[in-house]
């Protein structure tokens, strides 16, 4: 299962041979901010494989070799000083993986004072060489481009500058969630809701760019394994939901019971399938069990989102994906739309029926029971939800046609004020360019109608994910 999967980073600093019998100590000083790297990068689900330097054609041969055969998932290249870029080209080559070029300088600014000091001429190119980062880093950007490597940079100092930092830190986010996509197991349960075409999505294309496994499922099976569940089991999930969620006083406990059957049934489900995320839409007419399944999934598939496996209703495979990369970011990622604007108070009003992500909501989310489930099946429990007030992040995964996909990325703010209380997630979100050019220019990229949400500003960590997965991103604010 995808989770949050060991990141296997490659780090290799890179320099020249010749220098090193010319300047005695230069090549351990490089060797001693290598290891200062390396601990910069370390991290939970991380493990850094350093490589040392690079500092021949021949020693990069040999760590391209090395690089698959510890199945690095990413290359940090750190350029300590010049190198040439025949030495750098073998190792990225055959490792085959995407690169992130580090060009950190030891320290903000040369100490002119001390190098000029020197008495020393040889020890004075010794000190430049040590601050040379700069230099060879147009000569590897112009021979990547020319072969097609694609890399990434950051420039900044190893020392005293904590915004590098920050973006490498970003960077090895991104690689996480890159890692752990093309790990994910996706279920998908049941049929597309029909006439729904901007849901309609190539299964291809997402195994393609993602690397995610899709798995098809059959409601029949998820049906017979409500038939096994014990009466004891069933009450000690209506406690959990006591728990976990506002039970409204008009809820039924027969209702209760049922979706505890069902989410029980859920659990069982999802690991059999060694599941990671799942999108469904069943209308299980014609079959009174498999209505009765559909009719009850809403409070255990809330769970599961809440645990770490998104569940999006609709069959909205694209919408489960950035339900998932938002999961990975720790940012929660529950299903939603927009549906309608509050222009007096410049807000756009989002939310769904289905699934929530109680974790992320303010305060605990209520359930509701529905006499009808609106343009669906059946009648039920339902849950009702905003999210935590403060910022926020929208992310839709678009269908584009250069790239398979792109990812779509708003940045906004949740905020205290007047939502229906209907049984569905329901959230103000107030957006720097405001409501109506939010509409316009959300909509001028061509989205499905759906969308994923979580807390906090994202959109630094979900730009370079985008970058690693070889597709476009746009922030509209």
């Amino acid at each position: 299962m995808a989770g949050k999967r060991e990141l296997r980073i490659g780090l290799f600093g890179i320099g020249l041979a010749a220098y090193w019998p010319q300047f005695p100590g230069l090549e351990d000083r490089l060797k001693g901010y290598l290891r200062k790297v390396e601990e910069r990068l370390s991290g939970p689900a991380r493990t850094v494989v350093n490589f040392q330097l690079v500092d021949s054609p021949e020693r990069g041969y040999e760590i391209g070799h090395k690089a698959r055969q510890e199945d690095v998932d990413i290359l940090v290249l750190y350029v300590t000083t010049y190198a040439l870029s025949s030495t750098v080209l073998p190792v990225v080559r055959r490792a085959k993986v995407p690169v992130l070029v580090l060009n950190l300088q030891p320290s903000p600014a040369l100490d002119y004072e001390y190098v000029n000091g020197l008495t020393d001429r040889t020890i004075m190119t010794g000190e430049w060489l040590a601050y040379c980062s700069s230099c060879p880093a147009p000569e590897i950007a112009n021979v990547f481009t020319r072969v097609g490597v694609p890399f990434h940079e950051v420039t900044g100092s190893l020392e005293g500058d904590p915004q590098c930092w920050q973006e490498v830190e970003e960077w090895m986010t991104a690689a996480q969630v890159v890692h752990s996509m093309s790990h994910l197991r996706l279920g998908l349960l049941g049929h597309y809701y029909s006439g729904m075409l901007d849901v309609v999505t190539d299964l291809t294309s997402v195994a393609s760019t993602f690397g995610s496994h899709v798995e098809m499922l059959e409601v029949d099976e998820l049906s017979a394994l409500r038939r096994t569940v014990s009466d004891g089991a069933i009450a000690r999930r209506v406690a959990q939901f006591r728990d976990v969620f506002s039970v409204a006083k008009d809820c039924l406990e027969s209702e209760l019971e049922r979706a505890a059957r069902t989410s029980i049934a859920l659990d069982e489900f999802v690991e059999r399938h060694s599941l990671d995320a799942m999108a469904y839409y069943y209308k299980g007419t014609g079959i009174a069990e498999n209505e009765d399944t559909m009719s009850s999934i809403i409070l255990g598939t809330s769970l599961l989102t809440a645990r770490g496996l998104p569940v999006a209703g609709e069959f909205e495979v694209k919408n489960v994906l950035a339900m998932k990369i938002l999961d990975l970011l720790q940012a929660g990622g529950s299903f939603t739309e927009y549906y309608a604007a509050d222009y007096r108070d410049d807000v756009i009003l989002l939310g769904h029926d289905g699934p929530g992500h109680p974790q992320i909501a303010e305060g605990k989310t209520v359930v509701r029971p529905l006499r009808e489930f609106h343009g669906k099946v059946g009648m039920g429990l339902s849950v009702e939800m905003s999210l935590k007030t403060g910022p926020a992040t929208c992310l839709s995964v678009v269908d584009y046609r250069s790239s398979g996909f792109k990812l779509l990325i708003a940045e906004g703010e949740v905020v205290h004020g007047k939502t229906l209380e209907i049984g569905n997630t329901n959230s103000r979100f107030r957006f720097q360019c405001g409501a109506r050019e939010f509409i316009r220019l959300w909509n001028q990229q061509a989205p499905a109608h759906h969308c994923a949400v979580g807390i906090g500003h994202h959109a630094g960590e979900l730009e370079k994910v985008a970058r690693l997965l070889n597709i476009e991103s746009v922030k509209i604010c």
